[in-house]
């Protein structure tokens, strides 16, 4: 069995200070630092959006962050402008380890759309290759850390389960935004899908 570690959006917007900062984000990257020499797959993803994108709440006049409303695909989460192509928010938080990573994933990219999963737009159908690179290395089994447990960590793991691997989250080197109890629902969600929550 051949694990991987994905390590989802561990980003300066994404913690202390970003423009989404996800609480005790920070807290996150000592633990995956320590975790990568465990693992011989390191997949890295990356919120990589536009200016404009059509997630953000500066987009819809008339509606605040955190509001959800209709899109062609589904409900979608209205956020704050982040993770822009190329800003410093986009990039990296400085102490995360990022020469192990053997792939760099972006998502995000495309205007129109927005993408929680490391595997799948938010239409749940559109790919990002992910899969792909992981059959190609042999990957049967996986495990997620990093930013935000209840969205892009959460999605991640579910689709993961869905495609038919082995999934576990390491809570420990995760952290959530809680917004309105989706926490607690991105939880009751993931060990409902098989997924193991490792503490």
């Amino acid at each position: 069995m051949t694990t991987a570690l994905l390590v989802i959006d561990v980003q300066n917007d994404f913690c202390r200070g970003g423009a989404l900062e996800v609480p005790d984000g920070d807290a996150v990257v000592p633990r995956i630092n320590a975790m990568l020499a465990d693992y011989p797959v390191r997949a890295f993803t990356q919120d990589w959006h536009p200016e404009r994108h059509s997630s953000f709440a500066s987009e819809h006049p008339g509606h605040q962050p955190l509001e959800v409303i209709e899109m062609g695909y589904g409900p979608q989460v209205l956020w704050p402008d982040h993770c822009v192509q190329g800003t410093h928010g986009a990039a990296f938080h400085p102490d995360l380890r990022t020469d192990p990573a053997d792939l760099i994933l972006r998502k995000g990219f495309r205007r129109e759309i927005d993408s929680y999963s490391a595997f799948f737009e938010n239409d749940h159908a559109t790919p990002t290759g992910l899969e792909g690179y992981l059959r190609t290395r042999g990957v049967t089994s996986v495990v997620c850390a990093g930013l935000a447990t209840d969205f892009c960590v959460r999605w991640s793991a579910l689709d993961a389960a869905r495609l038919g691997f082995e999934v576990a989250v390491a809570l420990d080197a995760c952290r959530g935004l809680d917004a309105d109890g989706s926490l607690a629902a991105a939880l009751d969600a993931m060990r409902q899908a098989g997924v193991a929550l490792q503490t």
